[in-house]
C-alpha cells in the first residue's frame, strides 16, 4: 500500500505538478490580481481568476473561470455597515436572505446606481428595489457576446482557442456572511487561524443564479466562496492537493467514463467539497506521499456516504445541500450503485484510471522497484523555467490602458510600489515583464501624439522613446528588440531598423532559444544555472503583442481597429512573422531584391510551418500579414488567396472584418 501510494504520488506530480510548479502558478496569479486591483478605476470592473486554474491545476480539460464585478458597487449584510463607505462614489446593495434558502439571497439596491445594467435589472417588491440576477446576467454578459455565447449556471461560457472560458458577473462583499459564521468556529484543526482570518477579512461574492426550487429563482443570488476556496486549497500540503487532483482524475476517467452526459451528476466542485471535509474531519493523521491512497479512500467513502443519503453539505453553509436538485430518486440510486460497484473492488478501482494504470501495474509486478518522492529531482531547472515563462506570459494579458501621461505615471508608480514590497522571484518576473510592456507602449504612444509638437519637442520625445525602448531590452527577451525596429521603421529610419533586425536575427538563430517548445538539453547547456536576467535576454523569444489602442505599424491599423471593435485588447503576432514583415517593409526603401527575399521567407514560413514557429491560434494574422505584403507588391491573386486562408483559420485575433475589407478592395480593383 505504501509503495503504491508513493508511485501514485510521483504520477500525480507529473500530471498535476510539483509543489514548486504550483507556487509559480499561484504567485503569478496573485501578483496579476494585485496589479489589476490597484490599477482598476473606481468605476471599472475588477477581475479574479477562480476555479481549478486559480488553485494551480493546468489539466487540459480545466476551464478558465473568471469573476467580474463593478469596483464601486458593494454588498453589505447589515445596514449598519454602510458607515464604512462613501455613498457619493459607492453604490450600496443589501443582502436580504430572509426569504431565501441557505446559501442564497435577494439583493436590495440601497443607493442609486449609474450602471445601466443594474438599473435595467431592478424590480420592485414590497416597496423596495431589488436587482434581478437573471436580468443582470443577461445584460452584463452582453459585454462579451463576441466570445461567449452560452449560459452555464451563473456564467456565460465560450471557447477561445483550445480553452473553455466561464465568466461570472457578480457583486463583491467585504464582509463574511452571517449564514457562514459557524464555519469560523468549526476551524479547530484546519485551516490555521491566520488563513481563517484572511478568508473572513476578504468577504465573499454574490453570483447571478437563484435556487432552482425556491420561489425567487430568477431574482436570487448565490453566495460564492470562490475566494475562500482557493485560499483553502493554497493552505493544503502537497499530498492533500494531489489527493484532490486524484479525485478529479478519478471522476473524469472512472466514475463518468461510461455515463451519458446527462447522467454525469457529480462534478469537480463535489470533489473539492469532499477533500475539504475530509481534511477538516482530521480522519487521516498524516497526509504524506506514503498515505496518498489512504487519503483518497477516505474521501471516496465519504462521497459514497453522501450519495447514499442524498446530502452533500456545502463546506461553508452545511444546510445548503449541493445534491438537492440533481441527485435524488432514480438518478441517485443509479449513481450509488455505480459508486458501490467501485467501492467493492477496493483500491483496485484506481487501476481503472488510464492516466495512472500503467505505473501502478509496473509497481505491482516490481515490488522492489525504488520510488523517489523527492520533488527537487523530479523536474529539471529547464522545465521550471518553462513553467515560469508560460505563467508570466498569461499574466501579461492584463488590460492596462495607457490613455495619457497621467495614466502612465499612475501605472509606473504602482509598479514601483509593488517592487518595493516583499516579492517572490516569480512575482518579480511578472512585474519585470509588465514594465517592459509599459515602456514599449509608452514609446509608441508618445510618437502618436507628436503631430502638434514643435521640432525641438519632437526631437526630445523621440530621444526619450528610443531610450525607453532600449531600456526595455535590458530586462526583456530577444523578441523585444523587434519593437525598436518597429519604432525606427515608423519614423522612417529604415537602415537603423534593419541594423536592429540583423542583430535580432543572429540571436534568434541560436538553437537553445525558446519559441513554442523547449529543447531542454540545449537550453541547459547554454544558460543552465545562470541568473534569470541572463536566461530571458539570451534564450527567450515571445510573440509580438500590439495593443489595439496604439499605432505600432501603419499597415496593420485596419486589423487593430477590427480587433478592437470586437473587444480584443491586442493583436498577437508570431515573432518570425513580424521579423520578416518588418524586413520586407524596410528593404522596400533600400533594396527591392532583398525586400522580395524577405517576402519569400515569410511565404515559406506561413505556408510550411507546422506549429514550430507559428501557434495554431496565430495563423489568422500570419496569413493576413503575408497577404498585406503581397498586395503591396501588386501580386493581387496571391494576396487574395492569403486573405481567404486567413478567414479559414481560427479567428483568435478577430480581424475578419479587416480581412473582408481587403478582399473587397482587391475584387473591386480587378473589376476596373
Amino acid at each position: 500500500m505504501q509503495h503504491l501510494s508513493e508511485a501514485v504520488f510521483v504520477v500525480m506530480c507529473d500530471i498535476v505538478g510539483t509543489s514548486q510548479q504550483l507556487v509559480i502558478r499561484r504567485e503569478t496569479s496573485d501578483i496579476r490580481e494585485e496589479v489589476d486591483r490597484r490599477l482598476t478605476p473606481n468605476d471599472g470592473f475588477l477581475q479574479m481568476l477562480s476555479g481549478s486554474r486559480r488553485e494551480g491545476f493546468r489539466l487540459t480539460e480545466s476551464d478558465v473561470d473568471c469573476m467580474f464585478w463593478k469596483n464601486n458597487h458593494r454588498v453589505i449584510t447589515d445596514v449598519s455597515q454602510s458607515e464604512y463607505y462613501n455613498t457619493a462614489n459607492t453604490v450600496l446593495i443589501l443582502s436580504d436572505s430572509s426569504v431565501s434558502p441557505p446559501g442564497f439571497t435577494l439583493l436590495q439596491l440601497l443607493t442609486p446606481s449609474r450602471n445601466s445594467d443594474v438599473n435595467s435589472a431592478r424590480f420592485r417588491m414590497n416597496d423596495r428595489l431589488y436587482i434581478s440576477s437573471s436580468v443582470y446576467k443577461q445584460l452584463a454578459c452582453s459585454l462579451f457576446r463576441s466570445f461567449f455565447t452560452t449560459e452555464h449556471g451563473p456564467c456565460i461560457s465560450g471557447v477561445r482557442g483550445e480553452k473553455e472560458y466561464d465568466n461570472a458577473f457578480c457583486f463583491a462583499c467585504d464582509f463574511w456572511p452571517s449564514s457562514a459564521s459557524l464555519w469560523i468556529d468549526r476551524c479547530h484543526s484546519w485551516p490555521n487561524p491566520e488563513v481563517v482570518d484572511d478568508i473572513v477579512r476578504n468577504g465573499c461574492h454574490f453570483v447571478a443564479i437563484g435556487h432552482p426550487l425556491g420561489p425567487h429563482e430568477n431574482e436570487e443570488w448565490r453566495i460564492s466562496f470562490s475566494q475562500a476556496e482557493y485560499k483553502l486549497v493554497y493552505s493544503m500540503n502537497h499530498s492533500q492537493f494531489l489527493t484532490y487532483g486524484l479525485l478529479k482524475l478519478f471522476l473524469k476517467e472512472v466514475i463518468n467514463q461510461q455515463l451519458q452526459e446527462s447522467n454525469k451528476l457529480l462534478c469537480s466542485y463535489h470533489m473539492k467539497t469532499t477533500i475539504f471535509w475530509a481534511i477538516q474531519h482530521d480522519t487521516l493523521t498524516h497526509w504524506c506521499p506514503q498515505n496518498l491512497l489512504a487519503g483518497f479512500w477516505i474521501c471516496f467513502k465519504l462521497l459514497l456516504k453522501w450519495v447514499y443519503k442524498g446530502i452533500c453539505p456545502n463546506f461553508f453553509i452545511p444546510q445548503n445541500n449541493l445534491f438537492l436538485t440533481k441527485i435524488h430518486g432514480s438518478a441517485q440510486n443509479t449513481l450509488f450503485l455505480r459508486l458501490n460497484e467501485l467501492y467493492r473492488k477496493g483500491l483496485a478501482c484506481v487501476l481503472q484510471s488510464s492516466s495512472i494504470r500503467s505505473t501502478i501495474i509496473d509497481v505491482l509486478y516490481n515490488p522492489r522497484l525504488s520510488i523517489c518522492t523527492y520533488e527537487h529531482i523530479m523536474i529539471s531547472e529547464a522545465k521550471y523555467d518553462a513553467e515560469l515563462i508560460t505563467e508570466s506570459r498569461n499574466c501579461m494579458r492584463l488590460r492596462i490602458y495607457l490613455s495619457d501621461f497621467c495614466r502612465i505615471i499612475e501605472v509606473i508608480n504602482t509598479i514601483e510600489q509593488l517592487i518595493e514590497s516583499p516579492l517572490s522571484h516569480n512575482q518579480f518576473v511578472v512585474l519585470q515583464n509588465l514594465t517592459t510592456s509599459i515602456l514599449q507602449q509608452t514609446s509608441f504612444l508618445q510618437n502618436m501624439n507628436t503631430y502638434t509638437y514643435a521640432n525641438k519637442q519632437k526631437y526630445n520625445v523621440d530621444k526619450l522613446s528610443c531610450h525607453m525602448l532600449k531600456l526595455a531590452t535590458k530586462f526583456g527577451c530577444i523578441s523585444d528588440m523587434i519593437y525598436i525596429a518597429m519604432y525606427f521603421r515608423e519614423t522612417s529610419r529604415y537602415r537603423e531598423a534593419l541594423s536592429v533586425i540583423v542583430m535580432t536575427k543572429v540571436k534568434l538563430a541560436q538553437p537553445y532559444v525558446v519559441f513554442n517548445d523547449l529543447s531542454e538539453k540545449l537550453y541547459t547547456e547554454a544558460v543552465g544555472g545562470q541568473p534569470w536576467s541572463t536566461k530571458i535576454r539570451h534564450a527567450l523569444a515571445e510573440q509580438i503583442e500590439l495593443i489595439n489602442d496604439i499605432r505600432f505599424i501603419s499597415e496593420l491599423i485596419p486589423e487593430q481597429q477590427a480587433a478592437a471593435a470586437n473587444d480584443l485588447f491586442a493583436l498577437n503576432i508570431p515573432v518570425f512573422v513580424m521579423f520578416y514583415f518588418l524586413e520586407f517593409l524596410c528593404y522596400r526603401h533600400i533594396d527591392t531584391t532583398l525586400s522580395q527575399a524577405a517576402l519569400n521567407d515569410l511565404q515559406v514560413l506561413v505556408h510550411c510551418d507546422r506549429g514550430q514557429y507559428i501557434f495554431r491560434n496565430y495563423r489568422d494574422i500570419s496569413w493576413e500579414i503575408l497577404g498585406i505584403c503581397q498586395q503591396i507588391t501588386g501580386n493581387l491573386q496571391s494576396a487574395l488567396y492569403s486573405y481567404q486562408q486567413s478567414l479559414k483559420q481560427y479567428p483568435w485575433n478577430n480581424i475578419q472584418t479587416a480581412t473582408q475589407r481587403r478582399i473587397q478592395e482587391i475584387v473591386q480593383s480587378t473589376q476596373h
